[in-house]
């Protein structure tokens, strides 16, 4: 199970079988129009907000899932699946055993929040926290697949896993076929490496623009240096968007078709995540805000009149704690 040996990408072809395969197993989650609503994120461009956060297990994690999980034969269902997890992932790995009845087995960092073991649970996994990060849960995930026979479920460097989540680039250009830019935030790129290839195959000239938190540049860093780079430290509450280190297909993807991944502070992302609870009443989580945080802080300046489209990937309550603020803040 070494992630750095070299996987082939999957195809448009691929993509297109991943979105027929799941179709009975998650939701098409809905497109909505961002405007009217305050705030320089709705000013001068048409803004789409993919609401991906509708979808089952609450992440665009359980296309993934679902996709690997319904490619097994029946003998390999039955041994069980194991996976390592921010959340998302396993939620939606818990989620594809449970619609399988295959038994499931989740390692979970320390650094997950409490309420999402929970989650897990109530889909019927077994839940083992191991490690302070990500990193170290997946090393033991990967030994217990080794020891048990289970089947090991990657969430980023996976091609059935890829191929799911790029059934969401066709969804987006069936709904926009003329988007200029689609924003997506970045963990370990399975998610980004998934809409680019389906994207940029249908329509080459749509940006791709991802975004990282600035104490978790995973990506960032390993496409400026030209390889895969592992962080030595995370510095972010975005524990969804913080793996140490990447995989060779993510990064060879992410470099070949992605165009800019800009980097956002926390609490850029907490007041990203604030505006689309008081604008739309989305409950997003920091990872699911990191492409707003991009817009209302001018990291990323569309040019006027195009269509944009970013990608609220999760659910979550890190917006709801909001208060409201002065009226002059809005004249």
């Amino acid at each position: 199970m070494n992630t750095a040996i070299e996987i082939e990408p999957p195809s448009l072809a691929d993509i297109r079988a991943a979105a027929t395969r799941i179709a009975g197993w998650v939701r098409r989650t809905p497109m909505i129009r961002a405007a009217p609503a305050r705030r320089p994120a709705a000013d001068g461009m048409a803004l789409w907000l993919k609401l991906e956060s509708l979808q089952i297990s609450g992440s665009f994690k359980a296309r993934g899932a679902s996709n690997r999980v319904a490619a097994l034969d029946p003998s390999s269902r039955a041994r069980g699946l194991v996976t390592a997890s921010g959340g998302n992932h396993g939620l939606g790995v818990a989620y594809a055993g449970w619609r399988a009845g295959a038994p499931t087995r989740v390692y979970l960092a320390a650094n997950t929040p409490p309420r999402k073991a929970d989650q897990l649970r109530a889909w019927g996994a077994e839940v083992v926290i191991e490690g302070a990060v990500w990193d170290d849960a997946n090393r033991v995930a990967q030994r217990d697949a080794e020891r048990t026979g289970r089947c090991y479920i990657h969430p980023f460097a996976d091609p059935l896993v890829i191929a799911g989540q790029g059934s969401l680039g066709l969804e987006i250009l069936d709904d926009l076929p003329a988007l200029d830019s689609v924003l997506v935030a970045i963990g370990g790129g399975g998610l980004i490496s998934g809409v680019a290839l389906a994207i940029k195959a249908l329509r080459p000239q749509t940006r791709v623009i991802g975004i990282e938190p600035v104490g978790a540049p995973t990506l960032h860093a390993s496409v400026a240096a030209g390889h895969l780079v592992t962080l030595e430290t995370i510095d972010t509450a975005a524990n969804t968007l913080a793996p140490r280190r990447s995989a060779q297909i993510n990064l060879g993807i992410i470099s070949r078709l992605v165009d800019e991944i800009l980097l956002v502070e926390d609490e850029e992302m907490r007041e990203a995540a604030r505006w689309l609870w008081r604008e739309f009443g989305i409950g997003a989580e920091l990872s699911a805000a990191a492409p707003i945080a991009a817009l209302l802080t001018g990291k990323f300046r569309p040019e006027p009149g195009t269509e944009i489209c970013a990608l609220v990937c999760g659910a979550g309550a890190d917006g709801a704690d909001w208060t409201p603020p002065p009226a002059a803040r809005y004249q």
